[in-house]
């Protein structure tokens, strides 16, 4: 069999812990900040998870991590 290749667009944005879970970086923070507030962008600085109806899909996407 031959290797199964990785998407390359989830690898750059996904990351699977220790556990399992699916760990990503918000969007909308990269550009047009002077209307968000300073709540919103210090929100958007922490990593989430993935919902569990989304993992299974994006794990497909990495098979070697």
């Amino acid at each position: 069999m031959p290797k199964i290749k990785t998407h390359s667009g989830a690898s750059k944005r996904f990351k699977l812990t220790k556990t399992g879970k699916v760990k990503f970086a918000h969007a909308y923070k990269s550009h047009i900040l002077n209307k968000k507030t300073t709540k919103r962008k210090r929100g958007l600085r922490k990593a989430s998870y993935a919902d569990a109806t989304n993992t299974a899909a994006i794990k497909k996407q990495l098979p070697y991590s």
